[in-house]
């Protein structure tokens, strides 16, 4: 796994690596094949975190010393990266990347360097951008050079999946999209999301606004239909939870309307406290300009919320018609959408727990990482792509990316030979024993029993060596 956007960072993207990593590593012990899947993720380095670290279930990652430049990522440089990955792709022997988001450098990096050690490719994009702005006409042109080459590309929702094909050019011949790209929903553990237990009726109904506090998550929108809110619906209050440059703004309008009784903001909010948080509130409220699927209205849902989200992108496809009310991004369709779902609360017609089930059918990660495996058995049996090839493909970027895009791949080969010229294989470190669960149980029994000596402490064993050095040299 390859992305900018990784844990201690807070987000979906960061979220969707972590849970597909670990059904992974889970799915490939739970067959019974112990090793089936030994995953790794790469991303930047953090202020407090940095080299390497291990994460449960057994998941390794590589904190590159990348700084980044802005919402956490990382400027594109095309060629430091490729000293770092060339090392790590060979010493753990590495066979596919999956790299993650199109605003992530690393990702993009890793598809172009990747082909030169003969390791497949897959992307999987998260967000819908525009054509017609300066950031996306030159992000989108750095997708284009990139998913030129990819063996695979996922997207969460059938109109992400049109975005993509249009942004990264995703034709054969022009007129035929690729067979190789795959639509496979983001998803959740619905058991981290159960309902509240049943309360006392109550005559206050509490909307519930969890999100970055950014203008593309439609906040101005907010700022503007909650004081009509509040004054059409004296028994609603609002619980907003979040942080972002828009916070401003939201601040400022309680202050003028005098809702600092009605408006309680929240701040951030961590992902170990968002079920808290939801499970407050009646309905949940999504006021978004653009969204590629929006895993947190399926986490409000499945906490039993009833959602009321603008019709943009891929939220229609999320939940049935029944459990959401939808509104078209302006002021008097949010206000009529909200009136709409305050009804239907107050008449009893949503039923928490009903809704928690039927979420819990909608969407599994086993289900989600089969398909995955699916896309990636695809992408491993894909006919390997000789520079020629490549480079021809590259060409078709137009007569103006086209040659440069050739040019970055040319001398991406040069440097790469250089770099197998200076660091040869043969010298290098290779990893021969990955995480053993049998061992870390071990390892926890012995720090167990040693609790109360300290760590200096050792057990005797047979052979004469402590527990610990034993467990170590099979480590």
């Amino acid at each position: 796994m390859i992305t900018d956007f990784f844990h201690p960072a807070v987000g979906g993207v960061e979220n969707h690596v972590y849970m597909l990593s670990a059904n992974l590593i889970r799915r490939g012990h739970k067959v019974g094949l112990v090793g089936l899947y030994f995953v790794i993720v790469i991303t930047h380095s953090h202020q407090d975190r940095a080299g390497v670290r291990w994460l449960v279930p057994a998941l390794k990652v590589y904190y590159i010393p990348f700084v980044p430049i802005a919402s956490s990522a990382t400027l594109p440089q095309f060629f430091t990266f490729l000293p770092y990955l060339r090392t790590i792709l060979i010493r753990e022997h590495i066979h596919l990347i999956h790299a993650h988001a199109g605003l992530s450098a690393l990702g993009h990096e890793g598809i172009l360097h990747s082909h030169l050690l003969g390791v497949r490719t897959v992307f999987t994009d998260h967000s819908l951008f525009g054509f017609d702005d300066a950031a996306s006409i030159l992000t989108n042109k750095l997708m284009a050079g990139t998913l030129k080459n990819v063996d695979a590309v996922i997207c969460v929702s059938h109109t992400g999946r049109e975005n993509t094909v249009l942004r990264g050019e995703l034709f054969e011949n022009y007129d035929e999209v690729r067979k190789s790209v795959y639509v496979i929903p983001n998803t959740l553990v619905p058991e981290q999301f159960q309902p509240a237990p049943p309360k006392p009726a109550s005559a206050i109904i509490t909307i519930v606004v969890l999100s970055r506090l950014v203008y593309r998550k439609g906040i101005d929108l907010l700022v503007a239909t909650a004081p009509r809110i509040c004054a059409a619906f004296p028994n609603v209050r609002f619980l907003v939870g979040g942080d972002g440059p828009k916070l401003i703004d939201l601040l400022q309008m309680r202050e003028k309307h005098l809702l600092q009784d009605r408006i309680e903001m929240l701040g951030p909010v961590r992902q170990a406290d968002v079920r808290s948080v939801l499970i407050q509130g009646s309905i949940y409220m999504n006021t978004s300009l653009t969204e590629s699927f929006g895993i947190a209205i399926l986490e409000a849902a499945c906490a039993g919320l009833y959602v009321v989200s603008t019709r943009v992108g891929g939220v229609p496809e999320i939940l049935p018609k029944d459990m959401i009310s939808f509104a078209n991004p302006d002021e008097d369709d949010v206000c009529r959408a909200v009136g709409e779902a305050i009804r239907i609360v107050a008449e009893g017609r949503h039923d928490p727990h009903r809704a928690h089930a039927r979420v819990k059918t909608f969407y599994d990660w086993d289900h989600v990482t089969a398909r995955t495996e699916a896309v990636y058995d695809a992408a491993m049996k894909a006919p390997q792509l000789d520079l020629c090839e490549r480079m021809r493909r590259t060409m078709q970027l137009g007569p103006f990316a086209g040659p440069i895009y050739t040019i970055i791949l040319i001398v991406d080969c040069l440097f790469f030979l250089l770099l197998e010229w200076w660091m040869p294989r043969e010298d290098m470190d290779f990893v021969r024993a990955h995480w053993d669960h049998a061992v870390f149980d071990e390892v926890g029994l012995w720090l167990a029993l040693n609790s109360g000596y300290g760590l200096t402490t050792s057990l005797a064993v047979p052979k004469g060596r402590s527990v610990m050095a034993d467990v170590l040299r099979r480590m």
